[in-house]
């Protein structure tokens, strides 16, 4: 036998018996899946059908534990500290990861040092969108308000740091314009203040504000991402609106404690990828206005330092310094 051959039947048995072990390791057991927002939230309307499926392929028990609170450091400490056993996940958005961290002088663990990026399951803009009452219907009328009016206009978040804040930051600081910004202990009472007429704005995932969009209550102005939401084609980009190379776009991932085994990330991820591609996830996926795009641990690692340095620097710039 050749010794190419022999070298690929050693590659594939012991790949095989990798995937052998690590399924065995998982069946009948526990898996705790942090998430750290409430039932309901984005992130846990993402993690929810990848714990389902992740029980169904392995035989365990992958169980979403939601601890919201602190922008989601309650839950990633949690993780952070965990024993790396493979049986303690985080199911994060990008904000906690790479944003969160600037904004505090201690945190109680190192966002990229102590959690190991598993996989990114999902990438998602927000739209923006404002009270009926407000006289804004484009990009372009809410700039010539804002410079006509500074700090008369508000826009509302989930929390300083929050992906939401920081999409309107960054609108500010590239309109060069001034709008007062609103920060809530978490979506549901930002949501009901701009539903109530309180404040003028927020930046908000569609699907979960889309009932009150159909229903009049919201108005859509524009979407942050680089391309138009498929679920809402006639609304354009903030970037094709005026504002040239403007972009936010959300990502969803999975990360595990520092130290745990390579072999047991990798098998996680394999099996998650295999889950996402399927249709079903792919059809929810898409009716979530969420993309998913195959990766690996190491490329989820870039994507995680790269988004880290980027929002470091926009939070500098916008002037917003560590308490």
């Amino acid at each position: 036998m050749h010794s190419s051959t022999c070298a690929g039947l050693a590659l594939f048995f012991s790949v095989l018996a990798i995937q052998q072990t690590d399924a065995q390791t998982y069946r009948g057991k526990v898996v705790r899946m942090f998430v750290g927002s409430p039932a309901g939230s984005n992130t846990d309307l993402l993690g929810r059908p990848v714990a389902q499926k992740l029980s169904e392929e392995t035989g365990g028990m992958f169980l979403i534990n939601n601890r919201p609170g602190g922008t989601g450091i309650i839950a990633n400490e949690i993780v952070a500290k965990a024993k790396p056993d493979g049986y303690t996940l985080l199911i994060a958005p990008s904000s906690s990861i790479t944003s969160v961290p600037h904004l505090h002088l201690k945190m109680p663990y190192d966002s990229l040092d102590d959690l190991i990026p598993v996989i990114q399951i999902g990438t998602s803009s927000n739209v923006l969108v404002s009270h009926p009452i407000v006289p804004v219907k484009t990009v372009e009328d809410l700039i010539r308000i804002a410079k006509m009016k500074p700090n008369f206009l508000t826009f509302g978040s989930s929390g300083v740091g929050s992906a939401f804040h920081l999409s309107g930051e960054l609108f500010v600081h590239m309109a060069n314009v001034k709008i007062l910004h609103v920060p809530y202990n978490g979506v549901t009472p930002a949501l009901t203040d701009l539903l109530g007429g309180r404040i003028d704005f927020l930046f908000f995932p569609y699907v979960v504000i889309r009932p009150f969009i159909e229903t009049g209550k919201l108005r859509v102005i524009a979407v942050t991402g680089s391309a138009r939401n498929p679920l809402l084609p006639v609304i354009p980009t903030i970037s094709e609106s005026g504002l040239r190379k403007y972009e936010v776009n959300n990502w969803v991932g999975v990360f595990a404690p520092k130290m745990t085994p390579l072999v047991t990330v990798e098998y996680l991820s394999n099996v998650i990828q295999s889950i996402l591609v399927t249709p079903e996830l792919r059809m929810f996926w898409r009716n979530q206005g969420v993309e998913f795009r195959s990766n690996t641990p190491k490329e989820f690692s870039i994507i995680v330092r790269d988004s880290y340095d980027r929002y470091g620097k926009l939070l500098a710039t916008v002037g917003i310094k560590p308490q």
